[in-house]
């Protein structure tokens, strides 16, 4: 197996420390739920700087690349930078060099493609995670586990529905899967052998989960994973309804393209487009229980 060494071991955040809320994806028109997301921080006693400009936009973009690009890689590194919406956006900026730097980096969907190029490049501190947008919504559980992450490097126990038994223990990687689908074969994917592989996504077809999750399996990443859970997999339904009674249920894609790899395998994990949305830092050391269900962190 094949580790990814960080270049750096990202501290514990400590009251006072700043976090920068950027917007990289798609525009932000409405701005209540980014303040109440900011709010959250604050009450953490985190310092607020906010880079988020209200309607700002180049098409459904937040900005243009370069703009975009310069808030990813602010001239002064922030303690974390907390991505303010997802959308569509964020892997175009991967066209460009990327000056990547210590500290923390919180958000997901658009964003796993950010996360995921970070985490290759071999920097620790990408937390698969709420966004500022949605972070005042999440439960106070999911908000705590969060804080707890950031503050104290720890995390609680995750329960899911076990399907195929066994203990694995490997890096966890989190991602949206249709994201990272679109970065196989690019130099932003990192080795995901021996890795526990979670997966979520929002509103695609089961075909279209079968089609992805079967490049994955061309491409070898599923056979040499050490173990896979899959998180919400939110109105991922078929409209076909004229072929209804002839079509495959999302769970019985997601189960049919995953028993046979012969790792243990949960899903239903509190993890991706939900309310919550379970924080996990891409990268640390875990393990899942096929048998219980359960995954479990072991901080760095």
């Amino acid at each position: 197996m094949v580790l990814l060494e960080p270049y750096t071991i990202t501290p514990r955040l400590q009251k006072g420390d700043d976090v920068l809320s950027v917007s990289i994806s798609s525009v932000i028109n409405n701005d209540t739920s980014l303040l109440e997301g900011l709010q959250v921080f604050k009450e953490w006693g985190l310092i607020c700087k906010n880079q988020v400009v209200k309607g700002r936009h180049w098409g459904y973009f937040s900005g243009e690349d370069t703009v975009r690009l310069k808030e990813l890689h602010p001239e002064e590194t922030p303690n974390l930078i907390a991505f303010a919406r997802g959308g569509w956006g964020a892997a175009r900026l991967l066209e460009h060099n990327q000056p990547w730097q210590k500290g923390w980096l919180l958000g997901f969907s658009d964003l796993s493609s950010i996360l995921l190029a970070r985490l290759s490049a071999g920097f620790d501190g990408s937390i698969h995670g709420p966004l500022v947008t949605s972070i005042a919504k999440e439960p106070e559980w999911s908000k705590e586990r969060l804080k707890s992450i950031l503050f104290n490097k720890s995390a609680p126990d995750l329960y899911g529905e076990p399907w195929v038994g066994g203990i694995a223990k490997g890096p966890i990687v989190a991602t949206n899967l249709t994201v990272a689908s679109h970065l196989l074969g690019s130099r932003h994917i990192p080795d995901l052998r021996g890795v526990i592989l979670v997966l979520e996504d929002i509103g695609e077809a089961p075909y279209r989960i079968d089609r992805m999750l079967t490049q994955w399996r061309l491409n070898g990443i599923l056979q040499n994973l050490a173990g896979l859970a899959f998180g919400s997999f939110i109105d991922c339904v078929d409209q076909d309804t004229d072929n209804a009674s002839q079509a495959f249920t999302l769970n019985e894609i997601l189960k049919e393209r995953s028993i046979d790899l012969n790792i243990p395998v949960i899903a239903n994990l509190p993890i991706g487009h939900c309310c919550g949305n379970a924080a996990l830092p891409l990268g640390w050391e875990a393990t899942l229980d096929g048998y219980s269900g359960r995954l479990s962190l072991h901080p760095c």
